[in-house]
């Protein structure tokens, strides 16, 4: 059996908080720091804290004091592209109790110890978490701004402006299903596990307590609806012979979707 590195022997608890700071994180540049972990990396901070870092722009904060991490991610700051001016964060205790299984218990995560691959796990599903509730959020907004257009499809009063709203929206909802089914792989199992398969039940116990593939489930079936909803309307468009000169404005906006498409995809 591979001997774990453990850490805070001195803590029988701490905060741990995740947060999604932006499209992407830098990691190739990151310097100055000692890395303790790959896979996901995981880096020392401050006197007594560790950082695990995600390509995919979360981060996730061990046992920092407030200065610690307003240190940290300033210092992080700019090696995170397309930052958000309010990023989505999650806080969590993590307790050591070696008599009762791993798992989460009145919103606390109880571990057997606080080794180097456990928190990797932790932090796996905490910047799953993060992230789904970042697009949670703004898809929440893009069906409410949707749900009037399925109701225009019940009369003829659809306006131009409101066509290339709708188009916008295919847009949103196009460049959200890339990102967190592309770049995230929310409902895909760490790497981490294939070293270290003893922690593939605590990894499950976590995914299964956050709703990590229930809450992918739910933003795959609001997107596709979404998708369809929009699909219906274009294709409400398209019959109508009298609607030439807005074509002219669809081709441009979906020449301009499949542009941020191939942006994303092949240079980040």
């Amino acid at each position: 059996m591979i001997m774990q590195k453990l850490l805070f022997h001195d803590r029988t608890s701490f905060r741990a908080q995740a947060l999604f700071l932006g499209k992407k994180i830098n990691l190739q540049r990151l310097e100055n720091y000692v890395c303790l972990a790959t896979m996901p990396l995981m880096v020392t901070v401050g006197e007594y804290g560790c950082a695990v870092l995600l390509g995919y722009g979360a981060v996730v904060l061990f046992n920092l004091e407030p200065a610690e991490k307003v240190g940290f991610l300033t210092q992080l700051s700019s090696q995170v592209s397309d930052s958000f001016t309010e990023p989505e964060t999650e806080e969590v205790e993590v307790h050591l109790n070696v008599a009762e299984s791993e798992r989460v218990k009145e919103g606390k995560i109880f571990l057997h110890e606080f080794s180097v691959e456990r928190l990797q796990i932790v932090a796996d599903i905490l910047a799953k978490s993060v992230v789904l509730s970042h697009y949670e959020t703004s898809l929440a907004t893009v069906f409410d701004q949707i749900e009037p257009f399925a109701a225009s499809l019940q009369s003829d009063n659809r306006s131009k402006r409101k066509s290339r709203e709708l188009l916008r929206q295919l847009g949103t909802t196009l460049l959200v299903q890339h990102k967190i089914v592309g770049r995230v792989e929310i409902i895909d199992k760490p790497e981490l596990l294939w070293e270290s398969p003893q922690l593939e039940n605590l990894y499950l116990r976590l995914e299964d307590e956050y709703e990590i593939r229930e809450r992918h489930n739910a933003l795959e079936r609001k997107l596709e609806l979404i998708s369809q909803t929009a699909q219906t309307v274009l294709e409400f468009m398209q019959h109508s012979s009298s609607q030439r000169v807005e074509w002219y404005v669809v081709i441009l906006i979906v020449v301009e979707i499949l542009l941020s498409l191939y942006d994303i995809i092949f240079k980040s």
